[in-house]
């Protein structure tokens, strides 16, 4: 919005025109949501807390999580709001890429937003139908991938790109709207799947956009994709403003999520930020990225499908609990410690997947 006015106004001062640069939108986008985040945090979760929205938690769970009982949940809210308003602000309204990128966010915000209402109205973790969450979800998910297949102008923004092979392309045709269907559904699981620690998600969330934004912007310059042998795709670029405001929401979230936590994020902001992390990857076609830098998220997935498969199979355990962060906490993990050890990783994890940028 104010990105329109600005170009209005560089014919009266060049001084404007510093607001068509990506790089600086981006930085106004950090911080306006981080600056938004930390300024309406206190009084949402103040509200939230005026409402009885308070976790309900799992007896079956660590021991130690008890004591967490009635800390706000649907502070995911928050994220998103911050989200919403930065793009609105400093992103390009007339780029396609920013409205899939929001609608979708925002679409499976309004998912995990019912979920958590259900399970708060109930009193108990029992929320959405798992049947109906997944519908919702994948109705979703199949909108953004119809749309995004039939806008599509060059055969590679429907291919398959290969990490650390030059020029490796596979086309998938209609099979991009499978893949596309898989990431943004199993990317939303798979963040909702760890958010079970205080800032556990939220800083993997963080790091994973920053690592995407720096792909949406080297994908939509011309130059900088021709020299990487990466597959230039005009426009999303843009996307590098919607990452930005991801990091900047999610660090302002974190300021009161990290331990002890006083709010939580909920379905509402894991469901959203899953499938925000999904289509940017989609989009900047970096499927195989995003798994490799989002390596905690599948990491938690897998070891919730090996648990459940094992005991259905065999009757027995291969974790004390899943997902695996209770695990480590069973073992005697403190709660700190398992999670700035996956920050830890996912740091690495991140630099490994921007580094397959320039090996080729």
């Amino acid at each position: 919005m104010l990105l329109w006015l600005t170009e209005w106004l560089t014919q009266y001062a060049s001084f404007f025109g510093v607001f068509e640069y990506l790089t600086f939108r981006a930085m106004l986008g950090v911080a306006t949501a981080l600056l938004i985040s930390l300024a309406i945090g206190p009084f949402v979760i103040r509200w939230l807390q005026s409402v009885k929205a308070g976790q309900p938690i799992r007896e079956l769970g660590p021991q130690t999580h008890l004591a967490k009982a009635g800390t706000p949940t649907m502070g995911g809210a928050l994220i998103l709001i911050s989200i919403a308003i930065s793009m609105l602000l400093w992103g390009n309204l007339g780029n396609v890429y920013v409205w899939v990128a929001l609608l979708t966010t925002m679409g499976f915000g309004l998912i995990g937003g019912w979920d958590d209402y259900l399970k708060l109205s109930r009193r108990n973790s029992d929320g959405l139908v798992a049947r109906w969450k997944y519908l919702g979800q994948s109705v979703i998910a199949l909108l953004a991938a119809v749309f995004l297949f039939t806008i599509a102008e060059s055969p590679a923004e429907t291919s398959l790109l290969i990490p650390l092979v030059k020029d490796a392309l596979i086309p998938l045709g209609f099979g991009f709207v499978i893949l596309t269907y898989f990431v943004v559904v199993g990317s939303s699981n798979a963040v909702n799947l760890t958010d079970g620690l205080d800032g556990l998600a939220i800083m993997p969330t963080v790091l994973v956009a920053g690592g995407l934004g720096a792909f949406a912007y080297v994908t939509g310059h011309y130059e900088f994709a021709n020299y990487l042998g990466l597959p230039f795709i005009a426009g999303v670029g843009e996307l590098v403003v919607f990452c930005a405001a991801i990091v900047g929401a999610g660090l302002g979230f974190l300021w009161f999520n990290s331990y002890p936590a006083q709010v939580f994020m909920g379905d509402v902001g894991a469901l959203a930020l899953g499938a925000a992390l999904g289509i940017v990857a989609v989009m900047v076609r970096q499927e195989i990225v995003l798994f490799i830098m989002g390596g905690i998220f599948v990491l938690e997935t897998v070891s919730v499908m090996l648990q459940v498969a094992s005991f259905k199979l065999t009757g027995r355990r291969i974790f004390r609990m899943a997902p695996i962060h209770h695990h480590f906490e069973l073992k005697g993990w403190p709660e700190p410690k398992v999670i700035v050890r996956f920050w830890i990783i996912t740091v690495i994890l991140v630099l490994i997947g921007l580094a397959t940028m320039k090996v080729r």
